[in-house]
């Protein structure tokens, strides 16, 4: 148990450095590719932080041996989102209120384009229900639906990166790419290993501290399926909230919630379109109850920015919600 602790938060601190060097490479990356700030954030950031648990997706739906096995898949789908939508969103609000004079800010109104997180948050409400309805019902070539789902995430990112060309970096300036600190203009071959080698770190780093979450659960009577079901997607999704932590703290709020709503959409196509090709896709009550909360959070997020003048301590109820969630299906009579 208290190695399990120990290597608990020794892989936080190696997480958390390892996101630092991440967002620090993958805004050099984009810079030399010229993509804008918000495509930087909802498609390169995205990718990378969300590869880890898409791949622990895959290797479960694909290659699982038993029902199990692909149900953590399943799961893994289902509650990446949740935590995104609830936790992540909460944490910005939390930082944002919290530095927002260090900023030197009067408030803590969000500074970015409300409109367009409006327009994320309605795609993913309209790619999320679909899974969510898939889940619900068996009829003859479903899995071939996934397949869709995949064309789905292939049109968003065609959207951002056609729309996040143009001018938004240069407003901004960088700081030095850390592995090559005395270097104002770093090459894209730096950028990128470093990108790289930060995202490797956090991908071992992520396995390990789950693993250690699961032990530390399984010591404490937590069940399997209980630990699976809340306990794991926050820990899978903790790259992303750690990379909107950085960003906000740094007054750069636009690029932390892109990288929140790129890696939601990545989540609703293709960990989703993996599950419905390669496993039954049929939801249990408490997998409804997840996607119900997350269809809810992310509902009230998009009312909210379409409303503009987003401030920080609308964001912190959110994480309410996934509280709520816990709670729920930590009582539910399957669950025990």
């Amino acid at each position: 148990m208290v190695l399990s602790v120990v290597l608990f938060l020794l892989c936080a601190a190696a997480i958390y450095l390892s996101c630092e060097y991440f967002v620090n490479g993958v805004e050099w990356v984009g810079r030399r590719l010229g993509i804008g700030a918000t495509a930087t954030g909802t498609v390169l950031a995205a990718f990378g932080t969300a590869l880890p648990e898409s791949a622990v997706t895959f290797v479960a739906v694909v290659f699982g041996h038993d029902s199990a096995q692909k149900e953590i898949g399943v799961g893994a789908a289902v509650g990446g989102p949740l935590v995104l939508s609830t936790i992540s969103y909460a944490v910005v609000g939390v930082v944002l209120w919290s530095c927002h004079r260090k900023l030197e800010r009067a408030n803590t109104e969000l500074r970015l384009d409300n409109q367009r997180l409006s327009s994320d948050q309605g795609w993913f409400l309209l790619i999320f229900v679909v899974a969510l309805a898939l889940g619900l019902m068996s009829f003859p070539s479903k899995r071939w639906l996934g397949i869709v789902l995949f064309g789905a995430y292939a049109l968003y990112v065609w959207r951002e990166v056609t729309t996040g060309h143009g001018k938004e970096h240069d407003d901004e300036q960088l700081e030095p790419l850390k592995f090559k600190s005395k270097d104002p203009n770093p090459s894209l071959a730096w950028a990128c290993f470093q990108t790289l080698t930060a995202l490797l770190v956090i991908a071992i780093a992520s396995r390990t501290f789950v693993g250690q979450l699961e032990n530390i659960g399984t010591y404490l009577g937590i069940s399997p399926q209980l630990v699976a079901l809340i306990l794991s997607p926050v820990a899978t999704e903790l790259p992303e909230t750690l990379n909107a932590l950085i960003w906000v703290r740094q007054g750069r709020e636009r690029l932390a919630l892109a990288n929140i709503s790129g890696a939601m959409m990545i989540q609703a196509t293709v960990p989703a379109g993996l599950g419905v090709l390669f496993t039954t896709w049929r939801f249990g009550p408490p997998l409804i109850v997840a996607a119900c909360t997350t269809t809810g959070a992310v509902t009230l997020l998009w009312l909210m920015f379409r409303r503009g003048r987003v401030n920080g301590a609308s964001l912190i109820p959110l994480g309410l919600l996934y509280v709520l969630f816990a709670l729920v299906v930590a009582f539910y009579p399957a669950s025990q």
